[in-house]
């Protein structure tokens, strides 16, 4: 598969949506490039007292609707591109679901297999020290992504803290309950991959108690999003890790599979499947719904041409190349998008962040409620405006609605001298 940059990749995306939309040439410029990227270096002492360096990265992309917003990944293919591009897609994410937020997202190069407890806590908070100066609870508000959670974000906070002498537990999202956390947080990415799963089916006029799904990543948003469209009814009969795919044509127990992988670190080896696939082999599986929950680039456009979904939902962030949205438009394949299928995090952020601010807690009953809300409503503008404006497919329907948002509130700000 071809290397993709993802930010070209989002620069695309937003290309394609502006055909429809009233735009000055500038403005879309301004549209597609961050306002700023912090690029460090940080140096951190080991167990064994050497000192090793680390690149790590914050990028601000746009804040005409409201403060920065956006996770930190620790992963080894981290770099300034990478952030750029998923730190643009938080701005048209937050737009699409309508939340009062623009788009962030930071990472730091690492493995964080490689490293202990102790180790990732120094990582952590090296990073929380060098990102001071950016975030804050009106200003930019971090939240949880690949390899990172509840622990890191306790870490951040803490050291904002500690330095500020203050108590900001908005200045992050993604925490342990015990610390300003939301209920709902956890399962929140999951549950609107499978509230935009069922909308659709609805749109379409289809039973999805008959239909077959095919999940690829079975971490947090994965696992979740599986175990309740297995709720619905749906079959989920195949999912996949790093280490490969299973396969059981009468439907895996999505509940048993996590527990599986939960103790042994991978989802291969589970004997409740009847045999095991590669990763690749599951996203062309013969499947009503694929669910792919892993990194950016996972389907490029010569793999799309084998894909037989009908419905894909983008739990992962930019799992598609746009080539491959040809493709599959192309083959009347529906796209949910990124933007719209994986905003259950963000939002249930959002509705942290509120709650922190009020210093008061919703009950989970609460939160739950207001996500298929605002999820519901936002895979509404989708259709009407994929119905009324003839784009070509449902990410870019959903990149107008998002960027019509964006464009109103930067023209009622004006520019500033």
């Amino acid at each position: 598969m071809a290397e993709v940059n993802p930010f070209e990749s989002l620069q695309e995306q937003l290309s394609d949506a502006a055909a429809y939309v009233d735009v000055e040439p500038g403005m879309l410029d301004r549209l597609q490039s961050p306002e700023r990227v912090l690029e460090t270096t940080l140096s951190v002492e080991m167990d064994d007292g050497s000192i090793e360096t680390f690149e790590a990265y914050r990028s601000q992309f746009n804040g005409d609707r409201g403060p920065y917003k956006g996770g930190i990944r620790y992963h080894p293919q981290v770099s300034r591109a990478e952030v750029k591009a998923l730190s643009g897609w938080m701005v048209y994410k937050c737009a699409a679901v309508n939340i009062p937020y623009g788009g962030g997202k930071g990472g730091i190069k690492l493995d964080p297999r490689q490293y202990s407890d102790a180790e990732i806590e120094r990582i952590t908070r090296a990073f929380a020290t060098e990102l001071r100066p950016l975030i804050g609870v009106d200003k930019d508000i971090p939240a949880p992504d690949v390899n990172t959670g509840q622990r890191e974000m306790n870490w951040i906070k803490d050291t904002y803290e500690t330095l500020e002498d203050t108590t900001e537990p908005g200045v992050v999202t993604g925490k342990a309950p015990e610390s300003g956390g939301s209920a709902g947080r956890v399962e929140a990415t999951g549950r609107s991959v499978m509230l935009v799963v069922r909308e659709a089916f609805e749109y379409f006029d289809r039973d999805i108690t008959d239909a077959t799904v095919a999940v690829q990543g079975y971490g947090n948003a994965g696992s979740v999003a599986a175990n309740l469209i297995s709720d619905l009814g749906a079959d989920v009969v195949a999912v996949s890790d790093s280490s490969g795919a299973i396969h059981d044509p009468d439907g895996l127990d999505t509940q048993a599979v996590k527990e599986f992988k939960r103790e042994t670190g991978s989802v291969t080896g589970y004997d409740g499947a009847t045999e095991e696939l590669s990763n690749q082999e599951l996203l062309t599986m013969d499947v009503d719904v694929l669910v792919p929950a892993a990194l950016e680039n996972a389907i490029d456009a010569d793999l799309a041409t084998d894909v037989r979904a009908d419905i894909i939902a983008e739990a992962a962030n930019g799992p598609l190349t746009p080539d491959a949205d040809e493709v599959l438009a192309d083959r009347n394949v529906h796209v949910i998008p990124d933007i719209l299928a994986n905003a259950g995090g963000v939002t249930v952020s959002y509705f942290e962040w509120v709650q922190n601010r009020q210093r008061f807690s919703w009950t989970e009953q609460r939160v739950n409620e207001e996500l298929e809300r605002l999820i519901t409503a936002a895979f509404d503008d989708l259709t009407e405006t994929y119905e009324a404006r003839d784009v070509p497919n449902f990410r870019t329907a959903m990149y107008v609605v998002a960027m019509n948002r964006v464009l109103s509130a930067a023209d009622e700000a004006g520019v500033f001298p």
